[in-house]
């Protein structure tokens, strides 16, 4: 999920399917006579981190009968929901209502529970109890127990529908109904999704968010003409207001009408905020006469202009690829909170001028660099964090394959359990064609941070492409679709999955769909294959075509072409 949702309890994690009896549930249902709770724990906690979760929920659910500890019932709950094993998450969810107080999200995992297992009534009756909580958390609880499982669940459908009927549903709150309206939509309910939009709008009249949902819906269901009235109706209600206009660019932006965005953003008045919006536009765009004009327009920086004037200019210099220019800019801001910025920025340019040992020698001072003795004004996380993915990326530019897996090694040594070092390694290891090691870094996110989108839509991906296990990465990939639902790159996993399950045509809509929101040669090929293997080979290879104008040397368009044999 997007960091939007870190709100929500980390301790719950939600439910991922599974298609196949693990063999580990009837072993839990046995006492291990002498093995301690404490044992037990460390077990679980072992099996966690090798990845192996039904494991490591049956250790758990042992240790807990041992020490009749809620705590335990309670990662016991949660390990089986992840690694799908009900039988088990049965058992510990039945041992940790014995053992601990109501709360929020028992309430929840007891409507995943019912919804997985098909129970509609008791799943809706535990609904229910969370839309009626007066805790704001309790719609965003509601949505995620919805999105746990594939989208076209017929059970999702029915629940969904009897909560508006009910008038269940956030309606006096437009940003938390809307998400339900997406979800109503993903599980094929269009009438209903439009029901809960009209109410919304008619609700709220003037707000133009709600239009804004509306248009990225009606792209959802292939109507781009349709779209593109209600962002016209929205751009009438905007006027000057920047964070309005910013939010309308961005949906322009979605739909892949880049120079829209962008002349959007353009009319006055600016900031700094909309100028860095226009150069990323502008650079994705491939408009460098446009990037170049702006570029100009900065200079000279106003005299009091703060550092991240400065720095953007530079920025601006790298997209332009002027790299000595981008070095003077960096060089003349005088700041201590940017220092850690400063040095990644000089690493990057460094390294693009084939001052290489330079490069790294910057970085490896920000990997050195004390937690806390950098000012926290430009930063608030780790800057240590980002010279190690630096140093990974730029060591993978020069085809280090070893550097690079080092790099990853030494930052989780440094910052273990790190989210973003993690999510890199597991790209790095699919890249090397280690798909267990990397489900296993992906799977170990989930556990630290189960609303993870990233971490989500690459697991499901890399379930459908590199595996068989196309059901288990739909279910991943719908979580991250009702999280993002305008996102290319999800829909373009959602469509390749739907490829990978035999659904062709389904699955060539949402990969069209996906290259008009994130023009990627990836995208392409796909749409390619799927086009190839349909016997539309005139199309497929005009999609071939623009995926090597696109990036020649992409991995996923060597693959296509070497399946279709479209070169031959």
């Amino acid at each position: 999920m997007s960091n939007e949702a870190r709100c929500i309890s980390k301790l719950l994690l939600p439910l991922l399917l599974a298609f196949a009896p693990l063999p580990l549930a009837a072993a839990c249902d046995k006492a291990m006579p002498g093995e301690a709770a404490l044992a037990s724990g460390m077990a679980g906690e072992f099996a966690v981190q090798a990845g192996k979760l039904d494991e490591a929920a049956c250790h758990y659910l042992q240790a807990a009968r041992s020490a009749g500890d809620a705590k335990l019932a309670e990662r016991a709950t949660h390990i089986a929901l992840l690694a799908g094993d009900m039988p088990v998450a049965s058992a510990a969810f039945a041992l940790w209502q014995r053992h601990a107080a109501p709360s929020r999200d028992m309430d929840t995992v007891e409507a995943m529970l019912a919804l997985r297992q098909g129970r509609r009534g008791r799943a809706l009756a535990a609904l229910e109890k969370l839309l009626a909580s007066s805790v704001p958390e309790g719609w965003r609880n509601a949505l995620w127990v919805l999105s746990s499982v594939n989208a076209d669940n017929p059970d999702v459908a029915w629940v969904l529908a009897r909560l508006y009927q009910r008038g269940r549903l956030p309606l006096d709150n437009w940003s938390a109904v809307l998400p339900f309206a997406r979800l109503a939509q993903l599980s094929g309910q269009m009438q209903l999704s439009g029901q809960i939009l009209e109410t919304v709008a008619g609700n709220f009249p003037d707000e133009p968010h709600v239009l804004l949902l509306q248009a990225s819906l009606s792209l959802a269901a292939d109507d781009k003409p349709g779209a593109m009235r209600k962002l016209a109706e929205a751009r009438s209600r905007v006027d000057a207001h920047p964070q309005l206009r910013i939010a309308l660019a961005d949906e322009y932006q979605r739909m892949g009408e880049l120079a829209t965005a962008e002349q959007l953003l353009s009319e006055e008045p600016q900031n700094l905020q909309i100028q860095a919006l226009r150069a990323s536009l502008l650079e994705r765009s491939g408009n460098q006469q446009g990037l170049e004009a702006l570029y100009r327009q900065m200079q000279p920086p106003p005299a009091d202009a703060e550092p991240r004037y400065r720095l953007l200019l530079g920025q601006m210099a790298e997209m332009l690829k002027q790299y000595p220019a981008a070095l003077e800019w960096y060089d003349s801001i005088e700041a201590p909170q940017w220092m850690h910025v400063l040095q990644l920025r000089r690493a990057v340019v460094l390294h693009a001028l084939g001052r290489k040992d330079e490069a790294y020698a910057q970085l490896r001072a920000l990997q050195n660099s004390v937690p806390g003795e950098v000012q926290k004004d430009a930063w608030d996380d780790d800057p240590r964090r980002d010279g190690f993915l630096a140093e990974a990326e730029l060591r993978q530019q020069d085809g280090d394959r070893e550097g690079e897996l080092d790099a990853y090694a030494r930052g989780l040594l440094a910052l273990p359990d790190d989210i973003d070092i993690l999510y890199a390694q597991a790209l790095a290891w699919e890249r090397f064609d280690d798909i267990e090691r990397a489900e296993a870094s992906l799977r170990k996110i989930l556990l630290i941070e189960p609303d993870n989108v990233m971490a989500l839509n690459a697991l499901g991906y890399t379930l459908a492409d590199r595996t068989r296990r196309y059901r288990e990465a739909l279910a991943l990939i719908d979580r991250a679709r009702v999280a993002e639902p305008d996102n290319g790159a999800i829909i373009d996993s959602h469509g390749w999955v739907l490829y990978r399950l035999g659904r062709h045509k389904q699955a060539l809509v949402q990969l069209k769909r996906a290259f008009v929101l994130h023009r990627d040669a990836e995208v392409a090929a796909h749409i390619a294959e799927v086009l190839w293997v349909m016997g539309r080979r005139d199309e497929a290879r005009q999609y071939f075509d623009q995926a090597r104008k696109l990036d020649p040397e992409h991995r996923a368009l060597k693959r296509a072409l070497q399946v279709t044999g479209a070169e031959l």
